[in-house]
């Protein structure tokens, strides 16, 4: 009879962790996929930003026999504004370049339209993603305007409005991200003070025995740490798999950024090792300290 209790209780537990360990790993499961959706569309909305590009423009009106100089001048002014912080690349388009490309726009390839160069050398700016925000653009165009040899700037003003947009979409994501962190730690601790609760009467029998707190909390601590690791474990298993089928099957470009999802399975494991140990320890204090009548009504 004693036998048959004890493989019974022995199940019990054992299903009891399964039921932890499956709980932890969905909600980590969820929380690494918000983080996995927040990581590519920062890089795809900066990859969009960098499309963004602002065109600045030489002077036109010089004198033949000063055209060496003014070349000269204008690859002097396309290094200095490379060398700019907000500045990610620069493409200088001479006169030439200017005139070909046009007539190629037009689906025009004889001379016939305009015979000179008449449109002015410009470089090509394309920013870096932090620079493209309405509140800064402008006193990037006016930098460099600033620089020698430049007399005019352009940007798309229909694409910055785009861009704005962007980052107000990636701020809903970040908030949802926020918000689901906050439920996953909700329901991890949960999740553990359930499995804590069901082993009060044992926490409280042995401490009456004499049993030291911190005798008492040590294997409920270690246990924490087996099911936290297993649960981000299981976790991380789930995402890979995901990643794998989404980059092999249905080719989705997923950013190739190493580094980014380092910190994520740190994150993951760090949710879930964390949490499970805090909860455990403060659910099993708070066993620790009440009373025995208390335990009917806990």
């Amino acid at each position: 009879m004693a036998k048959s209790v004890e493989e019974f209780n022995k199940k019990r537990l054992r299903s009891s962790n399964i039921t932890v360990v499956i709980s932890i790993a969905l909600v980590l499961f969820l929380l690494g996929l918000m983080g996995l959706i927040l990581i590519n569309a920062q890089k795809y909305s900066d990859y969009l930003k960098e499309q963004l590009v602002v065109n600045a423009y030489f002077d036109e009106n010089y004198d033949d026999k000063d055209s060496a100089k003014i070349v000269k001048q204008e690859a002097e002014a396309v290094q200095q504004i490379q060398k700019l912080e907000s500045v990610k690349r620069t493409t200088y388009i001479s006169k030439k370049m200017a005139s070909a490309e046009a007539k190629k726009s037009l689906g025009v390839n004889s001379e016939a339209l305009f015979e000179d160069d008449i449109f002015p050398a410009s470089v090509e700016i394309a920013l870096k993603p932090e620079y493209t925000d309405s509140t800064k653009i402008g006193a990037v165009l006016s930098q460099i305007k600033s620089v020698p040899g430049i007399v005019d700037v352009k940007n798309d003003s229909d694409s910055q409005k785009i861009y704005d947009k962007l980052n107000k979409i990636l701020k809903w994501i970040l908030g949802f991200c926020v918000l689901f962190l906050v439920l996953a730690i909700v329901l991890i601790n949960n999740s553990i003070r359930l499995k804590v609760f069901s082993k009060r009467f044992i926490i409280k029998t042995m401490q009456l025995v004499g049993a030291k707190r911190r005798f008492i909390l040590t294997p409920f601590i270690k246990e924490a740490l087996v099911l936290g690791l297993l649960g981000a474990v299981l976790a991380l298993l789930a995402l890979s798999g995901l990643w794998y089928y989404f980059t092999t099957t249905i080719k989705t470009p997923f950013v190739q950024d190493t580094n980014q999802y380092f910190w994520l399975v740190l994150l993951v494991f760090g949710v879930g090792i964390f949490i499970t140990v805090l909860s455990t320890i403060v659910a099993t204090w708070r066993f620790l300290r009440s009373n025995v009548d208390d335990l009917y009504y806990s």
